[in-house]
């Protein structure tokens, strides 16, 4: 929920540099992407570099500029800390050693790995869960959309291109808009079901609108971050509100206050940006790993609220 809020935030700002960082910037560095894409990017210099690429490699995208990049890149890391200097980013990104065809293995694990618990959870809520409690299909969508942007996070952390940023980010949009419709459905929407359905419109032409522009007219960081942050706070307000409110009458909702209380604080790891440990592990795939047993504690609430909503429409029919 408010913890893929902080993860747009700081991506924006990322995102932001990616036309000039410092690294990218260098003379060296750009001298050594032309040279390089001069010897080897074009006529039988690229046939043999395609013959000896890796399958793998060319099946994720991974281009011969895309190597030349990649090895100036280090070109221009090992001067700087020759001289003494700080290690620069490239791109609006830290400079990560590759694995197979994974630009940033770490966080492509750990984006995998959410993604895992994710569906882990959704085959318990299935089995435990029937498929009369009030709560089951919005609980259910909620799921699948959480898995779906955890697939495309994988994918963008995998290999970094227009289409796999702009996805990675429109879908953990997604998430947070389903997010505030989950929390409308359970707060308002099982008394007043018509209040749900206009709420699911507006947020649906909300996105709409926001996944138009950026893609149709221009992809705006600045309105991009803005417009997530205040739909992101939205969230955050709206569930704490409620787990405050029911914290005493629903014992089960104090899960659900620990994960908005931990996915704020764990969202400050993203604020310690520093350069990779091991080339590898950076403070992102740290925030990434560590919200992985968050999930799981969210979809247990859930499961849990959805067996007492079920408990309580039954007590309700019976009395009827």
């Amino acid at each position: 929920m408010a913890g893929r809020t902080a993860r747009l935030v700081l991506l924006a700002g990322a995102a932001a540099l990616a036309s000039g960082s410092q690294g990218d910037r260098e003379p060296v560095y750009r001298d050594c992407v032309h040279r390089c894409e001069e010897r080897n990017c074009s006529g039988g210099a690229l046939r043999h570099f395609r013959s000896r690429q890796p399958i793998y490699m060319s099946l994720a995208g991974w281009t011969c500029q895309d190597d030349c990049k990649y090895e100036c890149m280090w070109v221009t890391v090992g001067l700087y800390l020759k001289e003494g200097h700080k290690v620069p980013q490239f791109h609006g990104k830290w400079p990560f050693s590759r694995f197979l065809f994974f630009q940033e293995p770490a966080s492509a694990m750990a984006s995998f790995l959410n993604g895992l618990a994710s569906l882990v959870m959704l085959c318990r809520y299935h089995t435990s869960v029937p498929a009369s409690s009030p709560m089951y299909p919005t609980c259910v969508a909620f799921a699948w959309v959480s898995l779906n942007a955890w697939f495309w996070s994988t994918v963008f952390h995998t290999k970094d291109t227009d289409l796999t940023e702009k996805m990675d980010y429109f879908c953990a949009s997604t998430v947070i808009l389903h997010s505030i419709y989950l929390c409308c459905v359970r707060t308002v929407g099982l008394q007043h079901p018509a209040v749900a359905s206009a709420f699911r419109a507006l947020l649906l032409l909300l996105l709409t609108a926001h996944v138009s522009y950026l893609s149709l007219v221009r992809f705006d960081y600045g309105y991009n971050l803005a417009a997530n942050v205040a739909v992101g706070l939205v969230n955050v307000v709206w569930w704490l509100a409620w787990c405050l409110w029911n914290r005493r009458r629903l014992p089960h909702v104090r899960k659900c206050l620990v994960v908005v209380l931990l996915l704020q604080g764990l969202s400050l790891l993203e604020l310690l940006d520093f350069p990779p440990f091991f080339w590898v592990l950076d403070a992102h795939a740290i925030w990434h790993i560590s919200t992985i047993p968050v999930h799981a504690l969210f979809f247990s609430f859930l499961e849990d609220d959805s067996l007492y909503l079920l408990k309580e429409s039954e007590a309700k029919f019976k009395l009827d």
